[in-house]
């Protein structure tokens, strides 16, 4: 009988609590949960939005809106304003580009040559990439006042005699324009220099060993080693340069009137874009379709570079 109750209370004890058990298999998903949510609600839905809106007349003054399929975007490409940001946003982002990705491939391949051995590199990189810690707007703040009638510039320049009279510099849009390029140039460079590095140190010398037994040259090394295996490297360079380029607003809104003044020479897809969201009517139904006009141009690009820096075989 008392082996009975003992038996009794074993089985009792070891039965499963009743309730609710989470799944450990399921922990992963449990964790991501909170990204996904957050993508859901500050990613996904607000390009979603903004495709609806693009369709719509909504404006911040009224209370109605109208379902107007693709007027926005007729009215968007008849507009000479909408093309000349185009222009400027293209030639803003290749002209600071191509140097930056030139010079950065250059000083990279020179701070990781085994040949060279430059010392204190890690106090350039630090140079280089401290641009890029800075804020915008404090970087524009410090260009307005360096390049001002009354600023720095202006007074070295009068007072060497390299000029006679102050000049209106921001005034001059080839020289504006110019700027902002050095500007992105200079911000950005650094950071692509990191990449670049971070890539080849990958890279295994013995690689290079090899090909310099069979006679390989620098130039052929690089082209023929160096270029192929950083391909991912630089799709990555290339994509998130040209995703930063097309959404191009601080630099050029801060440094002048905000316009893209003068004469329009800086005025990008985002000024344009805040411009119509900024004015009397606040016109929302407008700027999205400028918006989305940017993002569909920006995906095309962004695929063909894939395309183009694909792996061949």
């Amino acid at each position: 009988m008392a082996v009975t109750d003992s038996t009794a209370v074993t089985t009792s004890e070891t039965k499963p609590k009743s309730g609710f058990r989470f799944n450990k298999e399921h922990y992963g998903y449990l964790f991501i949960a909170p990204f996904v949510i957050g993508w859901l609600l500050f990613g996904l839905y607000p390009v979603y939005n903004t495709f609806y809106l693009s369709f719509t007349n909504t404006t911040m003054m009224s209370r109605s809106s109208e379902w107007v399929g693709l007027e926005n975007y007729v009215r968007l490409f008849a507009d000479d304003t909408f093309m000349t940001a185009v222009k400027n946003t293209w030639l803003l982002w290749i002209l600071n580009f191509i140097p930056q990705i030139g010079i950065a491939m250059i000083a990279s391949v020179w701070f990781t040559s085994t040949r060279l051995k430059l010392r204190a590199t890690g106090i350039w990189r630090l140079v280089y990439y401290l641009p890029n810690l800075l804020m915008p707007a404090a970087i524009a703040a410090l260009f307005f006042s360096l390049f001002s009638f009354y600023g720095p510039v202006n007074q070295f320049m009068v007072r060497s005699g390299f000029q006679e009279e102050a000049m209106h510099y921001l005034q001059n849009p080839t020289f504006t324009r110019g700027l902002v390029i050095y500007i992105q140039w200079w911000m950005w460079f650094g950071a692509t220099i990191i990449i670049l590095m971070a890539g080849m140190t990958g890279i295994s010398v013995s690689l290079y060993e090899s090909a310099m037994v069979d006679g390989a040259n620098a130039w052929q090394m690089f082209w023929r080693i160096t270029v192929p295996l950083l391909k991912p490297i630089l799709i990555y360079i290339f994509v998130t340069s040209l995703v930063g380029g097309m959404q191009m607003f601080d630099i050029p809104f801060l440094l002048t009137d905000g316009r893209g003044s003068p004469s329009q020479s800086i005025l990008t897809n985002n000024i344009l874009m805040y411009l119509k969201f900024a004015s009397s009517r606040g016109l929302i139904g407008a700027a999205s379709a400028v918006g989305v006009a940017v993002f569909i141009m920006t995906c095309i690009c962004a695929f063909g570079i894939f395309y183009f820096l694909r792996d061949k075989d």
